[in-house]
């Protein structure tokens, strides 16, 4: 059968999205090409004095990651900020990526939400941008930069902003995942929406591994579905861009079990000392490649 159709609606500035990485990791990893993904940016706001308006602080927000990486366990730097920042144009960045290189939106996803979490950059300045993005895989940082501003890029974000303010009525509006910020009711970060052959399945806000899992299970209880790996090892060729101690250790976990962080970072640590794995501290974390 044709693949599932998945449509992430995030954004690069959302702690909740951020935290929902692992999970995410996780349903590629049991279902890889079986689930075709697609990645609608939200827009969450256009101005810091958005977020300024509503109480938002850079003491505040630090208070925040705190809760976060306590309770999620992705990297967070917990050294506040210069200053609020807006998302609009770190979404337009990954429109931005997705125009010049489809699929490569991802990679820059990736790349804006660690810098945003675990280094002073913020999303609304165009250096901060160009300085997450440099190095990236497949990601022409100049480039992006350079056409942040573009009526291409302003038309694609436009698209993906109105596509993500369509949740009034939604399965998300009636758990209470949704907003309305802006005027029309919009899906919270990260939304899921799952599609074949006429089902729609969504799953509003932020959600366990096992709700997701569930929600493919019944699109198609024939799918093949992958459990964890054998080894850290396995995971770290698996994932070249390397991977973060919490995705290592979600991925590890079978069913219902807790995740065990500190009996996988033995083992990666165990690695590096061998020479097969690099480690790069982040935030109270670590990003791990293979060496």
């Amino acid at each position: 059968m044709a693949p599932i159709d998945a449509t992430l609606l995030t954004d690069p500035g959302c702690p909740w999205a951020y935290s929902a990485i692992p999970a995410l990791r996780v349903l590629d990893w049991r279902y890889g090409d079986q689930i075709s993904w697609r990645l609608v940016m939200i827009g969450l706001t256009e101005d810091a004095s958005q977020y300024e308006a509503r109480g938002y602080t850079p003491e505040g927000n630090l208070i925040g990651n705190l809760e976060f990486r306590d309770r999620f366990g992705m990297p967070f730097s917990l050294i506040a900020k210069g200053r609020i920042a807006a998302t609009g144009r770190g979404c337009r960045a990954v429109v931005a990526a997705r125009l010049a290189d489809p699929g490569s939106e991802w990679r820059a996803l990736r790349a804006l939400q660690l810098a945003n979490f675990t280094t002073p950059l913020v999303l609304d300045d165009d250096a901060s941008v160009l300085a997450a993005l440099r190095g990236v895989d497949g990601v022409d940082a100049a480039a992006i930069a350079a056409s942040l501003g573009s009526p291409e890029v302003e038309e694609a974000y436009q698209r993906d902003r109105a596509e993500a303010r369509t949740a009034g009525g939604s399965p998300a509006a009636m758990q209470d995942k949704t907003a309305m910020t802006d005027g029309p009711v919009r899906f919270t970060a990260p939304s899921v929406v799952l599609e074949r052959e006429g089902m729609r399945l969504v799953a509003g806000g932020w959600q366990s591994v096992d709700a997701y899992d569930v929600l493919v299970a019944n699109i198609d209880p024939s799918l093949r579905r992958m459990g964890p790996p054998r080894s850290v090892e396995s995971l770290l060729a698996r994932y070249p861009e390397g991977l973060v101690t919490r995705e290592v250790a979600a991925l590890m976990t079978g069913g219902n079990d807790e995740i065990d962080e500190t009996t996988v970072e033995t083992a990666l640590l165990v690695l590096v000392a061998a020479g097969r794995a690099r480690r790069l501290p982040l935030g109270q974390s670590a990003l791990w490649t293979a060496a």
